[in-house]
């Protein structure tokens, strides 16, 4: 037995081998390894470098070419309901999948509100908690129909704002019986998003139809009053993004993580495949009656995984099993706060995306121009 070292992105990796039985193809299929994918050991992750750089590999061609990248490049859609999207993106480097993270959450546009008049508020809830509430209230409107206000404007216009009215008062309900519950003691003690009332700016009432503009949700709770209490607040809503307040992001998460890549080394059978089914997430590995009636794991869907490396706990099973992860293939899960859906704002973030690769071109271009 010796260690194969070879050299790749300034690290020296290591493998035992028999000399006898190496071939280049297995070198090769070992390098593979390392280009492609991440590998999970009991107390270390290896190969968490991007290493397909020009030159790094002898024999490998790993210049870029958009002709490649059309190729490896693909968006599987996986499932999508009104407020949740998952999707894989394949064939891109971590640098590019995380740039599209944090352009989902901090550079796509929303409408939120910004600055809020408070005429009265004999609640319990001081001004400024009160703002900040109804600052993180997801308002549902296409920001793409609006401008972004121009600094130093207090007043705003019917292409940059839209205007709320909340006007709230507790009162006592006056025929109520033997009773402490508040619900039937007091009317309008509870103030949620459904008492926020759009107020058409000049001539948005002909642009949107009733009840297109509200809050996202008419449910969410904003004060607790007793009778004698009211507000009496006036809101006016911009167009802005996560980068500059956290109201503006347009989703609760947006994350990725790899694709898990399972294989078992041996095969496992009996009591030690239902021991091995414990150690992974459900549906990761299925138990199958094969001949004689003996049970036999198999792995089932590696997509499930959640990579906690529970199997490399138990001495029995942990040489059983290769945890792996694909390095190009990212698998997304975006959740919109409603205000619009998934599949838009995926949308949206790829034009940012493109508007920065265009200015980044352009600067370039003209920094060259300037240097000749």
């Amino acid at each position: 037995m010796i260690f194969l070292k070879y050299q790749a992105h300034g690290a020296v990796y290591k493998h035992a081998c028999c000399l006898e039985k190496i071939h280049k193809s297995d070198m090769t299929d070992l390098i593979d390894d390392v280009r492609r994918k991440v590998t999970l050991r009991e107390h270390a992750v290896e190969n968490t470098h991007s290493s397909d750089f020009p030159g790094n590999y002898e024999d490998y061609d790993d210049s870029w070419s958009q002709k490649k990248f059309e190729k490896k490049f693909r968006i599987d859609m996986v499932k999508m309901s009104h407020d949740e999207l998952e999707f894989d993106m394949v064939g891109v480097d971590a640098s590019i999948a995380n740039a599209f993270r944090r352009i989902l959450l901090s550079e796509v546009p929303t409408m939120a509100i910004e600055k809020v008049f408070i005429y009265n508020n004999t609640s319990i809830i001081q001004d400024e908690v009160l703002a900040h509430r109804l600052g993180l209230i997801p308002i549902k409107a296409d920001p793409r129909l609006f401008e972004y206000r121009q600094e130093g404007d207090t007043e705003g216009t019917a292409g940059d704002t839209l205007e709320f009215q909340l006007k709230v008062k507790c009162t006592k309900c006056l025929k109520v019986a033997d009773t402490t519950d508040p619900d039937d003691l007091y009317k309008d003690h509870k103030v949620t998003t459904k008492h926020l009332k759009w107020v058409p700016i000049g001539n948005q009432a002909e642009i949107f139809k009733e009840g297109e503009i509200r809050p996202v949700h008419d449910d969410i709770l904003i004060a607790k009053l007793r009778p004698g209490q009211e507000l009496d607040i006036r809101m006016h809503c911009v167009k802005g993004i996560g980068k500059d307040h956290a109201k503006f992001s347009p989703v609760a998460t947006a994350s990725y993580r790899l694709l898990p890549e399972i294989t078992l080394l041996q095969t496992v059978e009996g009591s030690l495949a239902e021991k091995l089914q414990k150690c992974f997430s459900p549906g990761v590995i299925e138990i199958d009656r094969v001949k004689g009636g003996r049970k036999k794991a198999r792995v089932a869907n590696s997509r499930k995984d959640t990579c906690s490396r529970e199997v490399f706990r138990h001495e029995d099973l942990k040489d059983t099993v290769k945890l792996e992860r694909i390095r190009d293939h990212f698998i997304f899960c975006v959740e919109s706060t409603g205000v619009l859906t998934p599949d838009v704002l995926v949308c949206e973030a790829v034009q940012v995306l493109m508007k920065k690769c265009r200015t980044f071109l352009t600067e370039l271009k003209e920094n060259t121009d300037k240097s000749k």
